[in-house]
C-alpha cells in the first residue's frame, strides 16, 4: 500500500506543483474551508503533516509561521522547498506511520490536508500528534468524507475500514490510487481519543468553483466530498 501511494505521488508531483492550485476541488472547495479554520499563525510553530507540493506550507510561512512540512514523497518535498523559497520552511521526507523525530510539546499547530485517508492505522499517528503538540495547541485535518467514499465505491459494510482501489485521470493519463475509507465514528473517535473537538466542517464550494467547473458544482453543492476536524489539546 505504502509503495503504491509513494509511486503515484512521485508521478504526480509536477502536477501538484504546477497545476493543482487551480483545480476546483483543492482551490475552491477544501482550501477555503481549511484557511477559515486556521488559528492565528504569527510566530507559531507548525507541522504540515503530508505537505504535498507545499501550498499550505508557503501560505502559513507568509503569515509569519515557522513551518515544518513532511511528506512521504521526495519529489513533493523538493517541490515544497522550491515553493517556499527563503521563508521559514524546514521540509524533509518522513513517513507518518513512523515515530515523528520531534520533541514533546514542540508545536503550536498540526495541519494535515487530505493525507490521512492513505493510511490504514490512525491510532499511532494521533498518539504522536498528541505527544508533539503543546497543551492548548490546535490540530486541523481534512480527509475524504465517509459518505462520498461509501456512495462512490462498492463496499460490503459502511462500518468497516476498506482499502479502495481508484484511478485518477491527470492530463489524459490514468494514475492508480489506493486509499482507505472508514466510518464517521472511527474518524471522529481517532481525534477525540486525544483532543477536544472544536469544529466539524463539511466544506461547500465557493462561487469560483462554479465558474471553472460548472458541471461539477451541483454535485459538490449537494453531496459532501471532504470533511474537516478542528480540535485542541487540553491544557495541563
Amino acid at each position: 500500500m505504502k509503495k503504491n501511494v509513494l509511486h503515484s505521488y512521485e508521478h504526480l508531483s509536477s502536477h501538484y506543483e504546477f497545476d493543482v492550485d487551480r483545480k476546483p476541488y483543492n482551490a475552491y472547495l477544501e482550501r477555503p474551508a481549511m484557511v477559515d479554520l486556521l488559528p492565528d499563525l504569527q510566530g507559531k510553530k507548525v507541522l504540515d503533516a503530508g505537505c504535498a507540493a507545499g501550498w499550505y506550507a508557503r501560505y502559513m510561512a507568509d503569515q509569519d509561521a515557522d513551518v515544518t512540512p513532511i511528506d512521504l514523497s521526495p519529489s513533493m518535498i523538493a517541490a515544497t522547498k522550491r515553493r517556499a523559497g527563503n521563508t521559514k520552511v524546514h521540509a524533509f521526507v518522513h513517513d507518518l506511520t513512523d515515530p515523528l523525530p520531534m520533541d514533546d510539546r514542540s508545536f503550536d499547530l498540526i495541519i494535515s490536508s487530505l493525507t490521512l485517508h492513505y493510511i490504514k492505522d490512525w491510532a499511532p499517528i494521533f498518539q504522536e500528534f498528541h505527544r508533539i503538540l503543546k497543551p492548548g495547541g490546535t490540530i486541523l485535518i481534512s480527509t475524504h468524507h465517509p459518505f462520498m467514499d461509501y456512495m462512490n465505491h462498492e463496499v460490503d459494510s459502511y462500518y468497516a475500514c476498506h482499502e479502495i482501489q481508484d484511478e485518477w485521470t491527470v492530463d489524459g493519463e490514468k494514475i492508480p490510487m489506493t486509499f482507505y475509507r472508514r466510518p464517521l465514528e472511527e474518524i471522529i473517535s481517532s481525534v477525540t481519543d486525544h483532543f477536544h473537538l472544536i469544529k466539524l466542517s463539511e466544506p461547500k464550494p465557493t462561487l469560483e468553483f462554479k465558474k471553472v467547473h460548472p458541471e461539477g458544482f451541483h454535485k459538490v453543492s449537494t453531496k459532501p466530498n471532504f470533511m474537516i476536524l478542528k480540535a485542541e489539546k487540553p491544557e495541563l
